[in-house]
């Protein structure tokens, strides 16, 4: 009798043990949540341009020429004014003016712009001295010299971005170079200005071509260098303010003042 109960005490634990292995073998795995996905790269902006601009020598005589140095980087293109145009990121040109002019390079690229200027002066040997104009009659005017300047001197305009003495302006510059020289004793400059368009650099170099342009124009008449001077004022000094093409046909000239 003992070893039956024994023997049933056996089957009854195995019973239970196979019963727990079952039920732990049915219930499911539950799988494990996937990992998170990893952030987006981030992407650096493109780096900002720069450029250098020089020029040997910086002061020439006119006739002789300078060379043009430049060095661009992070630049799709490179353009340098007046008269170069579009080059190589690096590079060099040979220029000659004939007249003093500054030049500017400008560097662009995904990162934007850069720019920088190199002036180059032209020295221009005076002309021989100008033969003794005889004075004019004693007329009946009592007017001084200066109002008499503001008379005759006309001011010279411009086409928009452009230092080129317009054909219709040929003959008030003829009239100037006249009255001038018939007051061989009145010292003169010649004021550059622009129109507000355009940076205030880009403006202040407009302006020195064309007070340059119309000084050369009276060299060719006759007139002493030794009279004349230059400045360029850009956008500075506008005698319109207003945004129109009027106002701004006002403001591209070249003016004239006594010295």
């Amino acid at each position: 009798m003992a070893m039956t109960w024994f023997r049933r005490k056996d089957v009854v634990l195995l019973v239970l043990i196979v019963s727990l292995f079952m039920a732990a073998s049915c219930k499911k795995r539950v799988a494990a949540a996937p990992p998170p996905p990893p952030p987006p790269p981030v992407t650096p902006p493109p780096p900002a341009p720069t450029i250098t601009l020089r020029a040997q020598p910086a002061t020439i005589e006119r006739g002789q020429s300078a060379q043009l140095q430049w060095e661009a980087r992070n630049a799709a293109t490179v353009q340098i004014d007046p008269g170069v145009g579009q080059v190589a990121a690096t590079g060099n040109r040979q220029v000659s003016p004939t007249s003093s002019v500054t030049y500017v390079a400008r560097a662009t690229g995904p990162g934007g712009e850069a720019s920088d200027t190199a002036r180059v002066t032209v020295n221009i040997p005076p002309p021989p001295p100008d033969r003794p104009t005889p004075p004019a009659p004693p007329g009946p005017s009592d007017k001084t010299i200066s109002e008499l300047f503001r008379e005759n001197v006309q001011e010279i305009y411009f086409d928009y971005d452009k230092s080129d003495i317009r054909p219709g302006e040929v003959p008030k510059l003829q009239g100037n170079a006249t009255w001038l020289k018939q007051n061989a004793s009145v010292r003169f400059t010649i004021e550059g200005h622009c129109d507000e368009r355009g940076s205030e650099e880009y403006n202040l170099g407009l302006g020195d071509r064309r007070a340059n342009a119309v000084k050369e124009f009276l060299l060719s008449q006759g007139l002493a260098a030794s009279r004349i001077n230059t400045v360029s004022y850009g956008e500075e000094r506008p005698v319109c303010r207003e945004q129109n093409e009027q106002c701004y046909q006002r403001n591209r000239r070249a003016a004239f003042t006594m010295n």
